[in-house]
């Protein structure tokens, strides 16, 4: 049998780039145009000569995610030969953590990882993104305008980031930096961004050992599993990871929806959508997290026609998946079929505790500007270029000129 190669030099053309501002500007048109000449396997390039197979194909993800006996997250084969100039590759090496590794290790990291997210008190999370949300609201809200992204929607989450880990806003600032370098991964700073990231967080974990405190870095380090100094750092660099941009990005992304599309618009306001209806249809079309749970085959492997090379990535598009054709028709409101999540063993475990956050930080700003609205055409709003993310570079509003909230 003749199958084609996924990922291999062999490919039917060049191979797309997913790094350029003319994708990010537009990826379901790329989808698309991918899924006319490819099918569910696409070659494509992470960042220039790094090549990948995308999986567009919803079925073909779901059997990927399930199967990590066959499709590890391990990539230190594959890292061996990219250069440490390479911007992915801080973002894609290997590291033990959660992520990056699959049998005993990760159910090791996985149930740390379940521990310190399940000892959140999402009663009192509640509580306290209401009250995050009223002091930004505050700062902005007598101007007529602002920034969503810049203004509200990261501050908010990486405020509640922090204290959730118990990281004060000194360390906070210099976490959000090198996250900033490592999601972008498109310029040679993401390195830099990554050593600024491993640097502050481990004065973070040296401070929980002697001041343990009622969060999620104390319960790293207080569990019975006794992770090393060095795999709770990288746990949790890996939470911040998959909460800073990802929840910010998602928040945003809902936002413009809720303001563009008129089922949204006035629904939503008018109570008869909910906020829940439209993050569910952000999470279907433009969930934060665009292209990841990334896997490297130990050996050739046959996917329906299709032969995927060793020790290269195979990266699920979790965005081209859930608008499989095959999958959804083009109905999303009710539907939580998508994969913004992931499936399989590295599902993402803080489900109920991002969505709480994103919905919460939603209504609180909708409840405050009711008569909110972009303050330019929705076509002259930049997406961010990036392999993995899907993610403005701001959001600008308007709105009539409002009095501070009540502080409680």
């Amino acid at each position: 049998m003749n199958a084609p190669i996924g990922s291999s030099g062999d490919t039917d053309g060049p191979r797309i780039a997913l790094y350029t501002p003319e994708y990010a500007a537009d990826p379901h048109r790329a989808y698309r145009e991918m899924r006319s000449r490819y099918g569910p396997f696409v070659p494509v390039e992470l960042s220039p000569g790094v090549p990948a197979t995308l999986v567009i194909g919803y079925r073909e993800a779901v059997r990927i995610l399930h199967d990590p006996e066959h499709f590890p997250a391990d990539p230190r084969v594959w890292q061996e030969s990219i250069p440490d100039s390479c911007p992915v590759k801080p973002m894609m090496r290997w590291y033990p953590g959660v992520a990056r590794n699959a049998g005993a290790l990760h159910a090791r990291y996985r149930v740390a990882n379940v521990a310190a997210i399940d000892g959140v008190d999402l009663y009192g999370r509640h509580a306290a993104v209401e009250k995050t949300a009223t002091q930004l609201i505050n700062t902005f809200c007598e101007a007529g305008e602002a920034d969503l992204l810049s203004q509200y929607a990261f501050p908010l989450v990486f405020a509640g980031l922090n204290e959730m880990l118990g990281c004060s806003p000194e360390l906070g600032q210099r976490v959000a930096v090198g996250m900033a370098h490592l999601f972008n991964a498109i310029d040679d700073n993401a390195d830099l961004g990554m050593k600024m990231l491993s640097e502050a967080l481990l004065e973070l974990v040296v401070q929980k050992r002697v001041e343990p405190g009622d969060d999620m870095v104390t319960r790293f380090v207080q569990h019975p599993n006794n992770l090393s100094e060095e795999e709770i750092l990288v746990n949790v660099i890996s939470m911040y990871g998959a909460a800073l941009e990802p929840q910010q990005n998602l928040i945003v992304n809902t936002l413009l929806l809720i303001l563009t599309d008129d089922r949204f618009a006035a629904d939503v306001l008018g109570g008869s959508q909910s906020t829940r209806d439209a993050l569910d249809e952000v999470l279907f079309t433009d969930p934060p997290v665009a292209n990841y749970a990334t896997s490297y085959p130990r050996q050739p492997i046959l996917v329906g026609d299709t032969w995927l090379p060793a020790h290269q990535p195979v990266v699920i598009s979790l965005s081209a998946c859930n608008n499989d054709p095959a999958l959804s028709g083009g109905e999303f409101l009710g539907n939580r079929s998508h994969l913004a999540w992931s499936l399989g063993p590295h599902a993402c475990p803080a489900k109920p505790l991002g969505s709480l956050i994103a919905q919460e930080a939603i209504d609180q700003l909708l409840d405050a500007l009711p008569e909110m609205r972009l303050a330019v055409p929705s076509e002259e709003l930049i997406w961010r270029p990036g392999p993995f993310h899907r993610a403005l570079a701001a959001l600008p509003v308007v709105f009539p000129k409002s009095p501070p909230l009540n502080l409680f």
